[in-house]
């Protein structure tokens, strides 16, 4: 389709309807936090992942089992446990006999054959598990004894952790945690949210989650995400956010020179760039402005940088270091 004035008002139009179709519909069973929805649903159209991290009982689970449900997409939860398998979470080989008596080997799935994978408490898992979902989030395909078997698209992994609870607990090492486009924190509910939420789990009158897209939906919506335009030097805007995470770099703040021992890898700035051009399309633009950039930059950096020894005995926060990234970077 050629992309007049028009035709471009129009795509974006009906992505910003849909957006907010979903957000009403998953808003009618998970209850307030729309910032938390709607970076969710960008990661859905952009292909990322996401990170959730909060205290148990806030809703993780319910919120990303309501998200596949409104986009109407194949949903399925693991939950990690330290005897949980690589085979567990993406399949195996089994020997099987066929109706002439002969035997072969015959792929079975596993749970990560999905479109959108929850992997519950995911630092509950060994490492050598955690390292079963690396392929899967980089490059949408497993490999099982040489054979690479394709994952249906859209796919997303959504994974959860406690904060709190570290006990028995394997922390997530720096390349997995490259591979989640959002690191987002679910928040405590206040007041009214929680009387909504009492509504909503103490009574008879459940609501249900009614379809607002499909598989085929999300991935027209992905391709439009991409063609949308962004200019040079807001382009480049997320390129000095990264590189000023770099404790080496010129334009790094002096919070980040002294505390900081590794910095955002280019994948932070290929989330912001597709965060901030889904952005765009969801306020109905066409084009990617630099607040744009400044907004998605939090969440698509907070879990990507690495504090040294002096950071952790001073309990620095890597928020508040993106924080004096954004502050001291300049459009």
């Amino acid at each position: 389709m050629e992309h007049t004035a028009d035709t471009i008002r129009a795509e974006a139009a009906a992505f910003q309807e849909t957006i907010r179709a979903l957000e009403a519909e998953i808003g009618r069973i998970f209850v307030g936090q729309p910032e938390l929805v709607e970076h969710l649903l960008w990661c859905v159209f952009c292909g990322g992942h996401a990170l959730l991290e909060g205290v148990p009982g806030l809703g993780k689970t319910l919120l990303v089992k309501t998200l596949s449900q409104a986009l109407n997409l194949r949903f399925f939860r693991i939950q990690c446990t330290p005897d949980l398998m690589p085979a567990d979470v993406i399949g195996t080989n089994l020997l099987v006999e066929d109706s002439q008596g002969g035997r072969g080997f015959r792929f079975e799935p596993g749970p990560l054959f999905a479109n959108i994978v929850l992997a519950d408490e995911i630092n509950r898992a060994t490492p050598k598990t955690q390292s079963a979902f690396l392929e899967a989030m980089q490059e949408h395909r497993v490999t099982v004894f040489g054979v690479s078997h394709v994952l249906e698209e859209p796919f997303c992994v959504f994974a959860t952790q406690n904060p709190i609870e570290m006990e028995g607990t394997y922390p997530l090492p720096e390349a997995q945690l490259d591979r989640f486009f959002f690191k987002l924190t679910v928040r405590l509910p206040d007041v009214e949210e929680l009387s909504r939420i009492m509504a909503l789990t103490t009574e008879d009158d459940t609501p249900s989650v009614k379809p607002r897209a499909d598989a085929e939906t999300v991935r027209a919506m992905g391709r439009l995400v991409r063609q949308v335009r962004i200019a040079e030097d807001v382009k480049r805007l997320a390129l000095r956010l990264m590189l000023a995470t770099h404790p080496d770099a010129p334009d790094a703040p002096p919070a980040v020179k002294r505390f900081v021992r590794y910095g955002a890898s280019p994948r932070a700035a290929q989330a912001m760039i597709l965060a901030a051009k889904a952005r765009a399309l969801a306020a109905g633009r066409y084009h990617v402005s630099a607040d744009d950039i400044r907004a998605v930059a939090p969440p698509a950096l907070n879990h990507r940088l690495v504090l040294n020894f002096e950071g952790e005995m001073q309990q620095m926060t890597t928020d508040g270091l993106v924080a004096e990234v954004l502050a001291a970077t300049r459009a």
